[in-house]
């Protein structure tokens, strides 16, 4: 199933490192780590599209892993 967030990317110490995908309203996603490196960055806030994974578990646990598809840079800080 196929979702649309909008959120603010941050990078988490967690492990060797993780980043995730904090929603306005406050769910978090670990971004799958084949995601396009440009919407890897601290603070950047974003609209992604893309698929919860229900079937990879990872080493941060922070959130349920979103396979990005696609992402539109709202702001960057």
């Amino acid at each position: 199933m196929s979702i649309t967030v909008t959120g603010t990317v941050e990078r988490r110490d967690i492990g060797t490192g993780a980043w995730a995908l904090v929603t306005d309203n406050g769910v978090t996603y670990e971004i799958s780590k084949k995601s396009d490196k440009s919407l890897l960055k601290q603070g950047q806030k974003a609209k992604v599209t893309g698929q919860v994974r229900e079937d990879v578990m990872t080493i941060a646990m922070i959130g349920p892993v979103l396979e990005v598809k696609s992402f539109e840079v709202l702001s960057s800080d």
